[in-house]
């Protein structure tokens, strides 16, 4: 199943105040959440703009910091595990 069927089926509620970048494969996700932002697709048969190409840069380098981030909780398996402590104490241990 594709990252944005997963993302729907999820159910996930997003506040509207949060700026969420994602890929390609979250095509349509503009509809659902305002404040998305995922890079622009290349126009068939054409070639991207310079300014295309710089939005896609710009957007690849942020998305690439928060994708090091997600490794290093993968690696030492801070998220791996359920929470199974109370659920008002978790801001307390996850900053």
């Amino acid at each position: 199943m594709h990252d944005f069927k997963l993302f729907q089926k999820s159910q996930v509620k997003l506040p509207k105040t949060i700026k969420l970048l994602a890929d390609k494969g979250y095509q349509g996700i503009v509809k659902i959440h305002e404040l998305s932002e995922i890079p622009i697709r290349k126009p068939r048969g054409k070639n991207y703009s310079e300014e295309q190409r710089k939005y896609n840069r710009e957007l690849g380098r942020i998305r690439v910091a928060v994708e090091n981030v997600n490794r290093c909780l993968k690696i030492f398996k801070i998220l791996y595990y359920p929470y199974r402590n109370r659920r008002y104490k978790f801001g307390l241990r996850s900053h």
